[in-house]
């Protein structure tokens, strides 16, 4: 989620939930992050403190609070704008625990950092029920870094190491391996550039025009797929957010689209088939639910005044590997929220 994007966030969440208390409530949700505990399915979300749901069959869901009562006490010293609201979580489970990684920013500045909170269950209702904090991973200061410190996905790679992509605008989406213990960055370092957008001639402090974020990387096959977020989200039927995949045999990339365009120099096909009922969709995740793959997602609907709408959508592969969504389910999916 772009630094040019959150003061619109805030705006059209606020409204999102005016909406949703006239009539059969949707659920109104940016950057959803799903994963299952047992046999229920549990979403994160950009919102205070993590706003976060949980369902037994992906459409009706329950409101479950915030991650968060609060906010992380270290916010405030990385980011002086920090407002509460906790960007783009992502979450996995390995070793018997469950890794909730976030984001604290700035507006309009990369000034930012991903943290990593740690629990035994995502059931509130278990006496093991609680959030640890472990602090920053990995941090970005405006002025001295040209990438951005926000957006982070974690995955392992088919040999067991995890690694984190994460990533907005500026020189655009980078990959750093971790340490087994998933909240440092392993020793000696190991960064890599896998995608990125053409930036006009900006202040280096200043984001630019790349507009590429919101990484998420799914193995399947011989091969890593890398889906971002292109375009702008949050300006109502002006958004322009899309998801775009590449993929490549090794985790560090080169990922390549389906015309053999590298992403690092702008590559990536396209998701979804378009919509024009729908004014942009992105902060993707994707997921293999009960033996199917699905891409989750927000998108705007334009029938209902652009709000963000949660979308899990069925994926489709071709003969040769390549993934594909069609735009039309974008008409067909809806949920229904209980608070």
């Amino acid at each position: 989620m772009s630094v040019n994007n959150t003061l619109a966030i805030i705006v059209v969440m606020f409204l999102g939930g005016i909406s949703s208390a006239a009539a059969l409530p949707e659920v109104d949700i940016h950057d959803p992050a799903l994963i299952k505990d047992g046999k229920r399915l549990y979403l994160y979300s950009t919102g205070p403190g993590i706003t976060f749901y949980s369902s037994n069959d992906r459409v009706h869901w329950s409101g479950q609070g915030r991650v968060f009562a609060g906010e992380p006490v270290w916010a405030r010293s990385v980011s002086a704008s920090f407002n509460g609201h906790v960007w783009a979580p992502d979450v996995s489970y390995a070793g018997g625990k469950y890794y909730l990684y976030y984001t604290v920013s700035g507006f309009g500045k990369n000034d930012s950092a991903i943290g990593v909170a740690v629990n035994k269950t995502l059931d509130p209702a278990s006496p093991d029920y609680r959030w640890e904090d472990k602090g920053i991973v990995l941090r970005s200061v405006a002025g001295r870094d040209d990438w951005n410190a926000i957006d982070a996905n974690v995955i392992d790679d088919a040999s067991g190491t995890p690694w984190m992509a994460f990533g907005s605008f500026w020189s655009g989406i980078k990959l750093v391996k971790l340490n087994p213990d998933r909240i440092h960055v392993a020793e000696p370092q190991e960064w890599h550039s896998i995608a990125a957008r053409p930036r006009g001639g900006a202040d280096a402090r200043a984001p630019g025009d790349g507009a590429v974020e919101g990484p998420f990387l799914y193995r399947k096959g011989d091969f890593y797929y890398l889906f971002v977020s292109t375009g702008y989200c949050c300006r109502g039927k002006a958004s322009t957010y899309r998801v775009a995949v590449g993929r490549s045999k090794t985790i560090t990339g080169p990922y390549l689209d389906k015309d053999g365009v590298d992403m690092v120099k702008g590559g990536g096909t396209p998701l979804l088939s378009e919509n024009p009922k729908w004014a942009g969709w992105g902060g993707q995740g994707v997921y293999n639910l009960d033996g199917k793959d699905v891409v989750v997602m927000h998108a705007y609907e334009a029938a209902d005044n652009n709000f963000h709408r949660l979308k899990i959508l069925p994926i489709s592969w071709d003969a040769t590997g390549w993934p594909a969504v069609d735009g039309a389910a974008l008409d067909r999916f809806h949920t229904t929220l209980k608070n």
